[in-house]
């Protein structure tokens, strides 16, 4: 099923819908500029907030969604937030308590989504049972990983009670993940992509702009639409209220066949961000 409309979800292993697009606010500031960009977010229609506590910016997000609510009407049950344990934060208790401190921060009583950032050996297993611990307890609707390689989610899944629902990834034309994604999909895992546009950086690709031209539509929004027909959750990071306009206009048109070919041509195993088996924790 192809997304239809910003509002449309996929629903998660255990019942639980996501929505296919949402706001992603890595490297966004806390301050008013976060705030006024999460309530633009919230008005023009996302449901789908996403954050992490390295980010430092949980207030401004927790704020930014309080005073959403207020003007708006929409309700807390409608929004998706998802929050992240850091590294120094990984081991059963102390990922309890960074959840604790996480919740503090939005001034929210539940989050929708919390991920084990970065798969830090020796940590993420004392780390995932606190995660089981939160979902069973009612806490979190739904619990995953992020920057997980195939062989730490099979490690991950020998001793875990609740197989991860998410699974959030540097992912982008130049870095397709497509044994990943396939394995994620026999294991009901939903595949989400962070730094979508590879930070910019395709955004003048031949291939890319002809397709764009083609569809009178950005570069920016052909690669997010390509996302969805792939099947994978995407969260564009921007503060720009008429960018975020722009990136939520992809569901009125949809690529061929050929089209998500050529772009699946694209790959060549390049990223942006550290590699998560090479990554210094």
């Amino acid at each position: 099923m192809t997304a239809k409309h910003l509002a449309d979800t996929t629903i998660l292993a255990n019942g639980v819908q996501m929505p296919w697009l949402g706001l992603g606010v890595f490297k966004v500031e806390d301050g008013p500029e976060l705030v006024q960009a999460v309530k633009a977010a919230i008005r023009h229609g996302y449901r789908s907030i996403d954050t992490a506590a390295i980010y430092e910016n949980e207030q401004g997000v927790g704020q930014g969604i309080r005073e959403a609510l207020q003007e708006t009407g929409v309700s807390r049950e409608e929004l998706f937030v998802t929050s992240k344990v850091w590294n120094t934060d990984l081991g059963y208790d102390a990922t309890l308590a960074a959840y604790e401190a996480s919740l503090n921060k939005l001034g929210l009583e539940y989050l929708d989504l919390y991920l084990i950032h970065w798969p830090v050996a020796e940590k993420y297993k004392e780390a995932w049972k606190a995660l089981e611990t939160l979902y069973k307890a009612g806490k979190v609707r739904a619990i995953g990983v992020s920057n997980f390689h195939i062989h730490h989610l099979e490690e991950l899944m020998k001793e875990a009670e609740i197989k991860p629902m998410v699974n959030q990834v540097e992912y982008h034309p130049r870095l397709t993940q497509q044994k990943l994604q396939a394995f994620c999909e026999e294991h009901s895992i939903q595949l989400e992509a962070w730094s979508p546009l590879m930070q910019g950086q395709l955004l003048d690709h031949p291939v890319l702009q002809e397709i764009a031209k083609h569809h009178n539509k950005t570069v920016a929004q052909i690669i997010l639409r390509w996302d969805l027909q792939k099947g994978v959750v995407t969260i564009p990071k921007t503060t720009k209220e008429q960018r975020m306009m722009e990136n939520a206009s992809i569901f009125d048109f949809a690529l061929t066949k050929e089209e998500v070919e050529q772009i699946d041509r694209l790959n060549q195993n390049r990223r942006v961000g550290p590699d998560p088996d090479n990554f210094d924790f």
